[in-house]
This record gives C-alpha cells, structure tokens and sequence, in this order.
C-alpha cells in the first residue's frame, strides 16, 4: 500500500517518526520526502498509521492522508530513503524556538556545551535557511558543512532525537560565531562571552541570528540608542532572560505568557509595569513589545549577561530592509559585531502580536509565523503585490493563498527589491504560475512596476483592486465567508472616486463591494504635510466649523484657507484620531506610523461616556467634526471616548442596517484602527447589542499586512 500524506510534514523530524512506528508495529517497506509530500510505501498501513498517529512530531500538522492500492513488493525491515527530486508547495514549518532539551543540552558539560547552533527535529530555523524542497540538506543553508563522524553517529540512530536531522551539527563541524570590533578586526576569547561582557559596559552592538540581525544594547543604555538610530519616539522591544524576568517589567496575561512561550517567540505587546525603562521603551504607551530568547546563542549570551533585559530591533538604515549580509552590518557603525558563517537564505524580520480576548492579532507576521496558507476554495494561480506600507505579497495556488513574511515601506531604499525577491521565492516554493497579478489601485505606488514585470513574464492579466475592498476580501477569506458588511477604518487608501478612504462600511464579497457609509470627508492640507504635522488636520476641521484658528499665524492660516478647496479629502478613520490626539493634548507631531492614535488608547481606556457629544449619520456620511466645538466640555479621556463610541455607533448602526436589510449575519472589521483594543471591544459590543456575528482577524495582520491576501482572493475569483 502506497500513503501519501500532505501538510507540515518536511523538515519536522516526520520520516524518522515514521521509521519508529514501523519499528513498533512490525512494518515493512519505505519512507521517503517526495515533492511537498511524504510517500510510504508498506505491507501493514493501518498499524503503521495508527502508531504514526499517536506520536507525531510536535512540528508536524497533517492536511490529508491518501492511499493508493500499489502492493509493497520490497524486502523485509523498513528504511528511510533519498528524496526523489524537487518539488514545490510550502510543507516546510516555520523557524521554531530552540526546545528545552537543546538548551538543556547547550548549558550542561558535554559535545555541545555553550554550542549556540544546537538543535534537533523538534526545533531550530526551518524557513529561514531553505532555498528550495523537499528539505533536505543539499538544499539547506548547511550543505557546505560536512556531518563529523560524532553526527553522522546521530543522524543514523532511531533512537535519537537527532535520527535524520537534516542541519545536524556541532563545534567540530558546524557554523560559528565571531566577535568584530568598530574597525571590523577579530576580539580575542569566547565571541558571545566577550560580547556579553561588553553589553554590560554599556555598548551598542549588532548580532546575526537566524533570519537576520538585530541592534541591542541594555536598557540603561536606551537613550543611547534613540539618539544614535534617530528613533525619537517609536517602540522599541525588549527581549527578556525568562518569564520570571518578564514579570518584573509587565503584567502579562495568561493568553499573552503562552503566546509568548510559543514556539515561534513573537514580540507580544503586553501591559507595563510603569518605570524609567518602560517608558523610555515605549513613551506615551500602556504597552511594551516583549519577547523570549529563541536562538541558541540568545540562551547562550543571557548566561553570561549581568542584565536581564536587552533591547533588540531590526538592524537597518532607517526605513531599508533587515540586513542580512555581513558587509551591510558593518556599514551600520555599532561598537561590536556578533557575526557568523551560515548564510541567511529568506529574511524574516520579529513577528508582533496583540491578545485581543482570546484572539491572536498579528501586527507584523514574519519569522516563527511563515510560511502559511489561508485556504480559499478559489482554483488557479494568481500573485498579489500589497499596498506601499507594511507591504506583503501573497501568492495563490492549488486552493490555497500564501503570504509573504513582512517585507516593510515600499518608500524605503530595497524595499520593493525585497519584495519581489519574498514573492518570486514564494512562487518557486508552491509552483505558482500566474494567469493573474494583482496591485492596489493607488497609481503611484513603486511595487506595481513588479506586479507588471511579473505579468508580463507570464502572460498574466493585471487587475487593480481597490485598497479597502481588500482588506474586507482578507477578513473574508480568513473567516471563510463570501459576503460581509465590513468596517473597513485606517489611515488611508486610494478610493474608487479620487479621494483617500479609511472609515468605510462596505458591503463586500469576492466580485465586489458597495460604499454603504463613510466618514465626512476633511482636506488633507498640503497632502503628505498634513499626516505629519496633524495641527493641519484640526485646522481643518475648525474651518469646516467656522471656528477660530488656534496653532498658526495669520500669514500661515491663509496660506492654509487658499489649501481648503483644492487638497485631496480624506474620510479616514485614522486621521479623525489623529485631529483628537492634538486636540487633546496627547500628541502634537506624528514621528512614526500610528503613533497619535496609538498615545491616545491609554485615554479610551480610561474614558466613560458623556452627554451631549455625539456623531451622526447625513444619508450615509457620518458627520464627526461638530463635536470638535464641545472638547473643553468634560476631561480629556471622556471625550476621546464618547467621540469615538459615537463614530463607532453611526458605523456599526450603518452597517448593521445593510446588514439586516440583506439578511446577512456577519458584520466585520479590519483595517489598521483595528488594533485598537477599546476600539475593538466598542465594535464586539455594538455588533452582539444588534444580534449579529462580529468577524475580526486571527492569522492575517488587521492592517495593510492583510492587504495582498485580499487582492489575491478577488483576483482568484475573477479567473475562476
């Protein structure tokens, strides 16, 4: 009998287990990788499956198991044997935290003491190294590293735990580390020893770990680092010795300490426990991004650390892609360099997750969370390009839709060379040949010159697809609906009738979408200025009022008035929270990306609601900028919270209308506001109040992260 079994079945230690329970049930024949897939050949399938079943590798996730009526005619006894060529479909897991024993093993006397490139088929990079399928070594970051005889040892004992680990290694014959100094020469003694010494003495140092690098330092040193890396003010996260570290800093949930126990180690953003560090981690915020070790040599550099916290971020030029290549490191002038010699093949930025209930919201979905697929029941190839911001690709094939890892800003310097380079290599892994390539109808953003060489390299058709329509395509495709009226609120896309969208109820499915409600429109004064010093944005909204201007000179507000009829409008959800964070005092100039709205979530938590401010609904437009008038009515956090409970209400009532007019069930939203924990609990509430289903996300990112698994469902849909 031949059992071809698909899924998560490569790189996961799978044929070895295989090999075990044949040995437990007296089965003979073979096992071998074969393409995306495992094919076993037997004379006993039921006993061996069962036994299979019963112990599967912890990084194995089975999809289908299929049989084929072929008599196994081979010899007695059962083996492993080589894979029969190349193949394609991402059955490959995703870098996996190092596993208790490995780090046991690291820590304790023996072969592999402080040997920070320890793993085994239960952990260690999987994605982050492959250059192609089946997984095996050849195709590996390590095929230039010759298995010692001590290995091979291993790599051929079923009782091993390292039986047929196809990036076995070890100090004898394995990668390694160095340690560099700020003129790129050699530091004598132990690399990451010495290291830790040196980042207890205060210095900013660069280390390469698995899918790329990351600039640290210790938290006194955090000044230091915002004022070398000209971070003002956004974020930066912290990685912590252990949970009981963790603790000292923030206030985490049971549901964030698994997710931060998981084996993909994300970033989760938790509560902090207020001090200088925290705040100087996160200024403005209630949260903190905060993560475990997850390498070998972040085991291995915080047993030799005095601290028990580093800041770790992406190593980059400010608005480039991660660096991923040694000279590139050295270019970034830090004071030490902890480099070593096993090429990084796909580059994979932290991901970033939110507990919102028992919900993961992916932020940024990147290293430990690819690849992934979203199942789509649409049939035929299609490639999707994203947005311009916090882009990702997404590639279709077989039924089924893989994102891309994060890739970044399409403004940014190799930015969208990343990007083609994320979805070409996305393509080679699942086989896709596009009869589709679709872009975001915005025409000035630079990832459509791919969308168009990539067209034309396969004689695709190119569709534009509306930006907000796909981010209510994503929601869809993630919670397996066909219709939905979404909330579709964030900072700004291209709309269909030349304004900027992002407070959108939207009646939406694969073939199209109608505008149901939006957000009164205000101009964007001066286009980009306006997102960035967002006095502009309160300017404006006290000229629509008639009121009197307030932060400018009289020579500046009629320059400013001239602008009123001729700037691109905007009804974004986004910038209605930007114009309450300045007027409430909380943020006077937007420094990175959200970060307004972000420093006002602190004041919606607190708020309660008041009397006598509210939105409402004008045929379909919701008019929010009166309440402008009454801000100095009542304190700072109750207004934040009634204006926008009143904005959320005329949506959610607009859509739930739609929705009951239609006899549909679901109301959704999505898009980057959606982040917005009070935001998010207002629209759970409100949708149940009316006895409809709230959809929200839980694999795809809420923001324009989720934008290309959208654009790729709707392109699906129109070849099908």
């Amino acid at each position: 009998m031949r059992v071809v079994v698909r899924g998560t079945v490569q790189g996961v230690g799978f044929r070895p287990a295989v090999f075990r329970a044949a040995a437990a049930c007296g089965a003979s024949g073979t096992v071998r990788n074969g393409g995306s897939q495992v094919v076993i050949e037997t004379d006993r399938p039921d006993e061996l499956m069962a036994a299979l079943m019963s112990d599967l590798p912890p990084l194995a996730r089975i999809e289908s198991v299929e049989r084929e009526d072929v008599p196994y005619e081979g010899p007695s006894g059962f083996s492993i044997i080589h894979s029969d060529g190349s193949g394609t479909g991402a059955s490959v897991p995703a870098d996996s935290a190092v596993c208790d024993r490995c780090v046991r093993e690291m820590l304790s006397p023996g072969r592999r003491h402080m040997y920070p490139f320890t793993t085994c088929t239960d952990c260690g990079p999987r994605y982050s190294l492959l250059r192609g399928i089946p997984y095996d070594r050849p195709l590996t970051s390590m095929d230039s590293f010759a298995i010692c005889p001590e290995c091979g040892r291993e790599f051929s004992d079923p009782g091993d735990r390292r039986f047929h680990h196809q990036t076995i290694c070890c100090p004898a014959c394995g990668p390694s580390y160095r340690l560099l100094d700020a003129g790129g020469s050699p530091v004598e003694g132990d690399p990451i020893e010495m290291l830790a010494h040196a980042l207890d003495n205060g210095c900013l140092a660069v280390v390469k770990g698995w899918g790329g690098m990351h600039i640290c330092c210790i938290l006194d040193r955090l000044p230091h680092l915002r004022e070398w890396y000209r971070r003002g003010q956004k974020p930066f996260a912290v990685m912590v010795r252990d949970m009981d570290a963790l603790r000292r800093y923030a206030e985490p949930t049971p549901e964030e300490e698994a997710r931060l126990l998981s084996p993909d180690r994300p970033i989760v953003l938790v509560r902090k426990i207020p001090s200088e560090a925290m705040e100087a981690a996160s200024p403005g915020l209630d949260n903190v991004g905060m993560f475990l070790p997850y390498t070998g040599m972040h085991h291995v550099l915080f047993d030799h650390l005095g601290a028990d916290a580093l800041v770790m971020t992406s190593a980059n030029a400010p608005g480039e892609p991660m660096v991923i290549d040694d000279a590139e490191a050295l270019a970034l002038g830090v004071d030490y360099y902890l480099l070593h010699n096993q090429p990084i093949i796909n580059r994979s930025d932290d991901s970033v997750v939110r507990i919102l209930g028992d919900r993961t919201q992916y932020i940024r979905r990147s290293r430990g969370a690819i690849p992934y697929h979203i199942p789509i029941g649409f049939w035929g190839d299609a490639v999707a390009l994203g947005p311009q911001e916090n882009m990702t690709g997404s590639v279709a094939s077989d039924g089924r839709i893989w994102p891309t890892q994060h890739i970044g800003n399409g403004e940014g310097i190799g930015v969208p060379e990343f990007l083609e380079e994320a979805v070409r290599a996305q393509m080679r892994f699942v086989g896709c040949e596009p009869a589709i390539v679709a872009e975001d109808l915005h025409p000035g953003y630079a990832n459509r010159r791919i969308a168009r060489r990539i067209a034309e390299e396969h004689g695709a058709e190119i569709m534009d697809v509306q930006h907000h329509w796909a981010h209510a395509a994503a929601l869809m495709a993630e919670n397996g609906i066909d219709r939905c009226i979404c909330l579709t609120l964030d900072g700004t896309g291209h709309g269909d009738d030349g304004t900027a969208w992002g407070g959108e109820v939207l009646d939406s499915s694969f073939e199209g979408y109608g505008r149901v409600a939006h957000l009164e429109t205000i101009p964007l004064l001066g286009g980009e200025k306006a997102l960035r010093d967002i006095r502009r944005l309160r300017f404006a909204i006290d000229s629509i009022n008639g009121s009197e201007n307030r932060d400018f000179t009289d020579s500046e507000a009629a320059i400013l008035k001239k602008m009123m009829g001729g700037s691109v409008r905007t009804s974004s959800f986004g910038r209605f929270l930007d114009a309450l964070s300045y007027s409430l005092g909380v943020c006077s100039v937007r420094s990175y990306d959200g970060e307004p709205a972000m420093r006002l979530e602190p004041l919606l938590a607190r708020g309660r609601h008041v009397d006598g401010i509210s939105a409402e609904n004008d045929g379909g437009t919701i008019r929010y900028t009166r309440m402008f008038q009454h801000i100095s009515g009542c304190s700072p956090e109750d207004f934040a919270y009634t204006a926008v409970e009143s904005v959320m209400e005329e949506l959610v009532g607009a859509a739930a209308e739609r929705a009951e007019s239609e006899g549909i069930r679901e109301v959704g939203l999505t898009g980057g506001v959606s982040y917005n924990a009070p935001i998010a609990r207002m629209f759970v509430d409100m949708v149940k109040s009316r006895e409809l289903v709230p959809v929200l996300h839980r694999q795809v990112p809420n923001g324009d992260g989720g934008v290309s698994v959208g654009q790729a469902a709707i392109a699906l849909r129109k070849i099908q």
